[in-house]
Formats: C-alpha cells, structure tokens, sequence
C-alpha cells in the first residue's frame, strides 16, 4: 500500500505543470494514508465533511506545512468551523454564504482563500453560480473586504462526454478573463479549481491551477 500509494503520488507530480497545484482529497482516507502522501511530498489536502475532518486535522498537526482545503458543500451552520479549520475554501455557493463568511472571518481575525462554485451548465445535483448570478453579484462580492476571493471552482455535471466536459472547462476560464476585466479591488482571479480524477488532465488542458484528486491517489475509499 505505501510504496504504491507513494509511486501514484510521484507519477502524477512528475506529470504535471508547475502552474498546477495538486490538492489530494482526503475524504474517507484515514490519518496513516494522509501521513504517508505526506511523506511522498503532498501538502495540499482536501476534505468535504467538516466533522471528519476536524479530527483528523486535530490528530495531523505535527506535519508542518499543511494546507486543508474544504471542497465539499458547505452549510452556513457550519462555517464557522470550516474558517477555523481551512485555510481554503473551494465551494463558496452563493452571496448569502460569502457574506456568512465574511462576518464570521471577522469575528475571527483570520482572511480566507476562497474559491467561488460556478455552474456552468445546469445541474440539479451541484450548487453554485450560474454565470448570469454570478456577474450580478460581483459588485455585492466586492464589498466582503475579510475574504481573498481567488478564483472560480467548478465541477462538470455527470455524464457528460468529453468536448462537453471541455467546454465547461473553458468555458470557466473565459468567466475569469470576464471578472477580471470588471477590475475590482477585492477580487483578483488567479486561481481555477477544476479537474478530479477522471477528468484532471482535460482540466489542466483547459487552464487548471488546481485539480482535486483522491481516488485516482488513494483508491476506492472505505472508511
């Protein structure tokens, strides 16, 4: 198990461009496996339970230099907890939250990096911003002065082939370019969260900075 979890972790960073991060999603992956990806050189996890992932976070806190990113859905009753354990947030789904957020970061003292979850096409199984909300909502966006709004998270919906999967993928990247051009002083778009195991290299294709891989790392997950 080490040595190959170890040899997938190597062969997917020796596979990649240096302008992409690789954020190894650790959900249902007890503390030894994230130890040992650890030791492999990841740096960058990624969870989407708050609860598991408080205490595995609690029980890691000798490694230094982790990053936790939250990538899964994020209720408002729990994100106070996700801004006292992330330093990442990927799944910032709606003006409501990122004002949650904004106060609650406040009342904190801390400054998250945040991601903000875009749909592309529509999809009943995925949060976010369509690109027509998410537009109207920048100006209201701008004013959260206690978040780093970063960059666009997105997740194409399933069962798409993959010149659709592409398209939302760039399709993304163009949203970008669009937000940026409204040259606002709170938020800078450097950062495009996209692309997960059976799709990450289409991703990176597209213009990725991130991708989120956990099974394609650790395998099927059953803890």
């Amino acid at each position: 198990m080490s040595s190959s979890l170890i040899e997938r972790i190597r062969s997917i960073q020796d596979s990649l461009p240096e302008s992409v991060k690789l954020i190894a999603v650790s959900k249902k992956v007890g503390p030894a496996a994230i130890r040992e990806a650890y030791a492999a050189g990841i740096r960058d996890f990624g969870e989407s339970r708050i609860q598991e992932a408080q205490s595995k976070i609690e029980q890691l806190q000798d490694l230094q230099g982790i990053t936790w990113h939250f990538i899964g859905h994020l209720q408002s009753n729990k994100a106070k907890k996700a801004l006292s354990y992330f330093q990442w947030l990927h799944s910032v789904d709606s003006l409501k939250l990122a004002q949650r957020l904004n106060l609650l970061a406040q009342e904190l003292g801390v400054v998250p990096k945040i991601c903000l979850q875009v749909k592309i096409l529509p999809d009943p199984d995925k949060s976010g911003w369509t690109i027509q909300q998410i537009l109207d909502d920048l100006t209201e966006l701008n004013l959260c002065k206690n978040l780093q709004i970063e960059g666009l998270m997105t997740i194409p919906p399933l069962g798409l082939d993959s010149s659709e999967v592409i398209y939302v993928f760039n399709r993304t990247r163009e949203l970008i370019a669009e937000i940026d051009e409204r040259n606002l002083s709170n938020i800078k778009m450097k950062q495009l969260s996209m692309g997960m195991s059976q799709d990450y290299q289409l991703a990176i294709q597209s213009g990725a900075t991130m991708i989120r891989l956990g099974t394609i790392l650790f395998g099927e997950r059953q803890l």
